[in-house]
């Protein structure tokens, strides 16, 4: 399956932030880049051309489907096997009155794509009766809420719902690494744990149990195969903060807790951090290098991001 995706350069800063630990190093003639995103291959090229190809394209390629309309108003993709051409725009809106207005359990994740700052998983559980006082609140996917707009809500929602969250730091992530763990195996497994401190410490009368589909259903559970207690009964479906309350509020409440880690972390450097990983990300990864030697990258930051070997100017 080939789903190719005109993009803006918004959307494209956001595909090379995101793909970032999964480039190759090889790419095609006039791409930016070309990743492996599990049993698929991302190209982006310079004319903002997203090409998703592989078995699972149409899982891939759904986020930055959603992300580009979003991003300019209007989304305009082609998927080969259907040979469907389609212009969406920003109004088109999918039912998912199904999943909102139920007693839910979700969990998201925010601070994979960030070079500095923890990986923070969590989850929440939302009621038919949370659903209205969250709907005020503008609750939805913390990726389309500013950061300002997190701190003041992230409090309220903590106070109205249950949740359980789990903060990775960069020492324990890059531990983890060193065992051959990737990032959805990390995922998975802090996933995993909040959901099951959820449905056994709180016992939820819930509908449904959804997570954020990062990889398929087998495979998650491949993933955490080894863990002593395995949630089961799970909902997996891509796109599940704007369907689904529960997971919404776990993204923000994820992403209220990043920031306050990472203002710690720029606090105990006494530097700026960007976040992300782009270029102004290698900057201050080499004042780091230079303030604290490159012992200190293991701990603050990533290391299996490409990021490192810029900072160092070789492979580590």
């Amino acid at each position: 399956m080939v789903i190719t995706l005109k993009t803006c350069q918004k959307t494209q800063k956001m595909m090379d932030d995101f793909y970032n630990e999964m480039k190759r190093e090889k790419t095609p003639q006039y791409a930016l880049f070309q990743a492996d995103d599990g049993d698929t291959v991302v190209t982006l090229y310079s004319s903002g051309k997203a090409v998703f190809q592989g078995k699972d394209a149409d899982m891939a390629s759904e986020y930055w489907i959603e992300t580009e309309k979003i991003n300019s108003g209007t989304v305009s993709y082609t998927n080969s096997d259907t040979k469907e051409k389609k212009t969406l725009k920003d109004k088109e809106k999918v039912n998912t009155s199904i999943y909102h207005n139920v007693n839910s359990v979700g969990s998201d994740e925010v601070g994979t794509g960030d070079y500095f700052g923890p990986v923070v998983v969590s989850s929440t559980y939302v009621t038919k009766e949370d659903v209205a006082y969250l709907d005020e609140l503008g609750v939805m996917d913390s990726k389309k809420i500013t950061d300002d707009k997190i701190l003041k809500i992230a409090p309220l929602i903590a106070k109205r719902v249950k949740y359980k969250s789990m903060i990775l730091n960069n020492t324990e992530y890059n531990k983890y690494q060193s065992k051959g763990y990737n990032m959805n195996k990390i995922k998975a497994i802090m996933h995993n744990k909040v959901l099951y401190q959820m449905i056994h410490e709180e016992n939820p009368k819930y509908d449904y149990i959804i997570v954020d589909e990062f990889a398929r259903e087998n495979k998650y559970y491949d993933y955490i195969k080894e863990s002593p207690n395995i949630q089961k009964d799970i909902t997996f479906m891509t796109k599940a903060e704007d369907k689904c309350l529960s997971v919404a509020c776990a993204s923000i409440i994820s992403r209220y807790l990043f920031l306050k880690e990472f203002d710690k972390l720029c606090d105990s450097l006494h530097l700026p951090l960007p976040k992300g990983a782009g270029q102004e990300v290698d900057s201050i990864g080499k004042e780091i290098v230079e303030k604290y030697g490159r012992e200190k990258l293991y701990e603050v930051a990533k290391i299996n991001f490409m990021n490192t070997e810029r900072i160092l100017n070789n492979k580590i």
